[in-house]
């Protein structure tokens, strides 16, 4: 899955660490995952350190009024652009979705009715982009102006840096069968290259973070912490806007740690890291891949519920991967199938500890929201549960077989054990009214853009975690079958894997476009699962290995107090 493990290996007797009724002298696989790296640091911290004072609350509210007055006032076509973007980069456009989406619509009519017809590079690309993140099915026609006699993007274009970076950031927002956004990507990543050594900060920094990784597949909060040191910078800020994305940010942080106290403490009560050691021990790791999946206020009792079901799936994950024998993984799917708690009694102790967790926490899920009558949310969340375990089963059973499935069986199971599918579900359990009955319906019927975060998922996570895994024995993957097939090199099917993993992206662009099925903010969830697999699994997995660019993103978004003159963490 996702969470899938690649870690080194052995297989080891059971010492007898895991006490009842699981066979002493059966050999388990064990996968020497790293401890934690956080320790008892979240549940050490002291909620008074948390409470965020009245004067920054106030000073924020008052910083929003003013910037509301700056979208309101703005009359100029490229400064409104700008403006709009840096809101957004800085990461406070949730505070203005309402102004942002009026401009938005009075620019889309603009554009339609050709009113609003520049040269300027810049100002196009940031304008397509701008609108085709809110849903706007702008043409792409709008670059052709910027190509020469021979259907090459013109030279002048290559030494306009702000234009050429803007137009690849725009260029991520392709769907199926637009070349000329294809074609962008190559020309501008090539040019930005040649340009990168001759730049200087904050451009140069600007570029720099781009190329590593599209605005599209960026993670929010951790892309607001980067904008925020750049903006600084710029000699064109709005100290307005830097003042109020520095205090929004602190008071997010402040947010997230007091949920993160609050979850590190259920687990710690749990105490999966002694009574299952074989798992990953990455409570902060799931609840940092949550805030990438929401980060706004509004949506804390969806994450307290969406970390604790991320954190529970990794840990049956490990169960089926690392630990269970084939008699004790058939009992534990069908338990999780019953969702019984008589089903324990067949269980050895170690499956014992998860599954009571399990329904331990789908119970108070399910106290929570009946006061609201949203209880029927959770037999959609049930179900998808299942629904995973089921075929984790079957991949086991593949793995003891030695069977090798064709490309085709191994996709319609990879893509429930990636769990992004339930977890995309699960997301919507905590949310507010926009998330209806027929939205869960939606998901439950696995639509394109669902399994397109899917598909992203699936094949970031096998290209990372492949090598690993199969050392460690584990079921064939996507690179093995491909391989086999057509006799292809393994960085051969990796590039396979990768073109393919763009094009599901631009499926994701696609399915965002109005008129969608369901609301924008049910939608956003799907991208921001696919945003962060890309930013985890970029260089490695960065889920099971934590120890390098993982831990200095959660220091940045949850440790570390940003910069503020006059407030202490």
């Amino acid at each position: 899955m996702a969470l899938a493990s690649s870690s080194g290996h052995s297989v080891t007797p059971n010492s007898g660490e895991l006490k009842g009724n699981a066979k002493s002298n059966v050999a388990r696989k064990s996968a020497n995952y790293h401890p934690s790296i956080w320790g008892d640091h979240f549940v050490k911290v002291s909620l008074d350190d948390l409470k965020p004072d009245a004067f920054t609350q106030q000073r924020a509210n008052e910083l929003k009024q003013e910037v509301k007055t700056l979208l309101i006032n703005v009359n100029d076509h490229l400064q409104e652009l700008n403006l709009i973007d840096a809101i957004q980069r800085l990461g406070v456009g949730y505070h203005f979705e309402t102004e942002i989406a009026d401009a938005l619509l009075r620019i889309y009519n603009a554009s339609i009715a050709g009113k609003d017809d520049t040269d300027d590079l810049h100002t196009v690309a940031l304008q397509f982009r701008l609108l085709r993140q809110e849903g706007y099915n702008v043409s792409p026609i709008v670059f052709d102006k910027f190509k020469d006699g021979e259907g090459n993007f013109k030279k002048t274009v290559a030494s306009n840096i702000r234009g050429l970076l803007s137009l690849y950031e725009a260029a991520y927002l392709g769907i199926p069968e637009e070349e000329i956004l294809d074609e962008a990507i190559v020309f501008t990543t090539e040019h930005l290259m040649l340009a990168l050594p001759h730049l200087t900060s904050p451009l140069s920094t600007l570029v720099e973070l781009a190329l590593e990784s599209p605005l599209r597949k960026r993670v929010e909060r951790l892309q607001s912490r980067y904008y925020i040191s750049i903006y600084q910078q710029e000699e064109e800020r709005n100290d307005t806007l830097l003042e109020i994305a520095k205090l929004d940010f602190h008071l997010l942080q402040l947010l997230h740690q007091r949920e993160l106290k609050e979850i590190s403490m259920w687990w710690k009560k749990c105490d999966f890291g002694a009574k299952l050691p074989f798992i990953r021990d990455r409570l902060v790791e799931c609840y940092f891949w949550i805030i990438g999946v929401y980060f706004e206020p509004q949506y804390s009792r969806a994450r307290m519920i969406l970390s604790r079901i991320i954190a529970l799936t990794s840990a049956m994950d490990d169960i089926y991967d690392v630990y269970g024998t084939m008699e004790e993984l058939k009992l534990f799917t069908e338990a999780i199938q019953r969702w019984d708690q008589s089903a324990t009694d067949q269980l050895p102790d170690y499956m014992k500890v998860h599954f009571c967790a399990l329904l331990d926490a789908v119970e108070q899920f399910e106290e929570e929201l009946a006061p609201e009558e949203k209880s029927y949310r959770i037999s959609y969340l049930k179900e998808a549960f299942k629904e995973v375990s089921k075929h984790y089963f079957i991949e086991m059973e593949w793995l003891n077989s030695g069977y090798m499935p064709t490309l085709e069986e191994y996709m319609s199971v990879a893509l429930i054990t990636g769990a992004y599918f339930m977890l995309i579900l699960v997301s919507y359990v905590g949310m507010g009214n926009i998330a209806t009955k027929e939205a869960f319906e939606w998901a439950t019927n696995k639509p394109k853009l669902l399994k397109a975060a899917s598909i992203v998922c699936r094949f970031k996570d096998d290209i990372q975690s492949n090598q690993l895994e199969q050392m460690r024995g584990h079921v064939a993957s996507c690179i093995q079958i491909y391989m086999k097939k057509h006799g292809s090199t393994y960085e051969e099917a990796c590039e396979n894997f990768r073109g393919m993993a763009a094009d599901a992206w631009k499926d994701i662009n696609k399915e965002c476009l109005k008129p969608t099925e369901v609301p924008m903010p049910l939608l956003m969830r799907a991208v921001n699962f696919a945003r962060v697999i890309e930013v985890l699994y970029q260089h490695r997995d960065g889920y099971t290995n934590s120890t390098h660019e993982t831990k200095e993103f959660i220091s940045l978004v949850l440790v570390e107090p940003i910069p503020i003159e006059g407030i202490s963490n």
